[in-house]
């Protein structure tokens, strides 16, 4: 991944880098707020040797020593004569858990500290300890009969009474707690995008196909009340999507005089039927002679939503019962021109490979500007596909957040098998936050948004 990509992910994740990021700081104020407050106490002591005769090799012998001193404050021998000495109710693993030693480097200073609730407490053990340290080191280093030690503890620092608590530090534990957060956030944020293969961005779709993206429509939660454009206000949002997307597909195959376009998916639910009768509805409103074919005819749904009857129509055509003509409908509020399916066949895929359905397209062409064919998914039939054979291409309806970068590139296969091609891109139900970051332009008179493809996109 380049660096635009980690800027690309930031900007469309920063909301759940920001929650994730306060909930880890929520969390270490938690901590810092709920737990025990701890004292520490310190004590140092000077190690030195008592003889003078070669200044050297003494210096070396205390260095050498003093580390060893710092590994025996440690232990749970120490720990008990210290709690025999102050009568503590603790276990020796107990009380070694709350001390601590180390040697000042490049010196013969020995730290003792110690933790506890209780800051005098603290500072008793601590001196004790030092005390205890002092005493050892004499009987250690006093070679056998003999009464001078070589070496000599000397306590320079007594224990300190600490006044403020050792742990926690507020300061230190939310500043831990947002940098924590922040890479938490960062990271979580980096794999999801890196799990989620759906389309999201122009981007996604451009990598997997030459066709233009011809236009965005957002995401609206009355869709399936009132799912025809011809239902809302003429400035909706929803509506000038629609004419956006209706003057660039104007510019597909400009040198046809009459266009055939096939509106598919890639899978079910992703908003093709819908976007096949919107688009045939603005280019109807528009004043081109348009017609609608629904051929879906597995699960045909677009003359239901126009409250048109489907019993006569393409199948009724296909096999000869009725002319072309005499099954076509007109939707009156339009003037949009419908061929319903017709009642459900047992064999969809042979009647629309059918050298009639090519004569009833060749026919149709002849007397419309525009021909929209409402096509079923490509994934799970082939009827789409053969369908984009014999028109003039497929536009591929493709659903934000749901669509698979796969699904989407499976697609355009099954297109390219058939000698058929992609002629552009809808994105679709994209959510009405995506308008900001690209996703739309505002009309600038209180109409909304709508989604307007950049012009290398078009």
């Amino acid at each position: 991944m380049e660096l635009r990509d980690y800027l690309r992910i930031l900007r469309r994740r920063w909301l759940m880098i920001a929650l994730v990021t306060a909930v880890v700081a929520v969390l270490a104020c938690a901590y810092t707020f709920t737990a025990t407050p701890m004292y520490q106490s310190t004590a140092r002591l000077f190690v030195s040797t008592t003889s003078a005769t070669d200044a050297i090799q003494g210096s070396n012998l205390t260095t050498q020593r003093v580390s060893s001193y710092a590994d025996l404050v440690k232990g749970e021998t120490r720990a008990r004569s210290v709690i025999d000495a102050l009568d503590l109710d603790l276990a020796a693993d107990e009380l070694a858990a709350k001390v601590s030693a180390e040697v000042t480097p490049e010196t013969n200073n020995l730290l003792i500290r110690v933790t506890d609730p209780d800051a005098r407490e603290a500072q008793r053990i601590t001196q004790k300890y030092a005390e205890q340290m002092q005493d050892l080191v004499d009987e250690l280093e006093t070679p056998p009969g003999e009464t001078t030690a070589v070496l000599k503890a000397t306590i320079v620092d007594p224990a300190t009474l600490p006044e403020n608590p050792f742990s926690p530090q507020p300061v230190r534990n939310l500043a831990l707690g947002l940098v924590l957060g922040l890479l938490l956030g960062v990271g979580l944020a980096v794999l999801r995008e890196l799990l989620d293969t759906t389309v999201k961005t122009p981007e996604d779709l451009t990598s997997r196909t030459d066709a233009p993206l011809l236009g965005g429509i957002a995401y609206d939660a009355n869709t399936r009340a009132r799912p025809l454009v011809t239902d809302l206000e003429p400035h909706a949002p929803r509506v000038e999507a629609f004419r956006v997307l209706r003057t660039n597909i104007q510019f597909v195959d400009v040198d046809q005089q009459s266009k055939v376009f096939v509106v598919t998916s890639a899978v079910p639910e992703e908003g093709k039927t819908t976007t096949a009768l919107n688009l045939a509805l603005t280019l109807a409103q528009a004043g081109g002679r348009t017609l609608l074919i629904e051929c879906d005819l597995r699960r045909p749904k677009a003359t239901g939503a126009l409250g048109i009857d489907n019993a006569v129509g393409v199948t009724t055509v296909l096999v000869g019962k009725v002319s072309v003509r005499d099954a076509l409908q007109r939707h009156e509020p339009s003037g949009l021109d419908v061929l319903a399916s017709g009642a459900v066949p047992p064999n969809p895929a042979e009647l629309l490979q059918s050298r009639a359905m090519a004569d009833m397209l060749a026919g149709l062409r002849a007397d419309y500007d525009h021909v929209i064919i409402d096509a079923p998914p490509l994934l799970p039939v082939t009827d789409a596909a053969l369908l984009a054979s014999q028109a003039d291409g497929a536009v591929v309806v493709v659903r934000w957040g749901k669509t698979t970068r796969d699904q989407f590139g499976s697609a355009l296969e099954r297109l390219e098998q058939v000698g058929a091609r992609p002629l552009g891109v809808v994105l679709n139900m994209v959510p009405a936050n995506r308008k900001a970051s690209g996703y739309g332009y505002g009309y600038g008179y209180g109409y909304g948004y709508g989604y307007a493809p950049q012009a290398s996109e078009a």
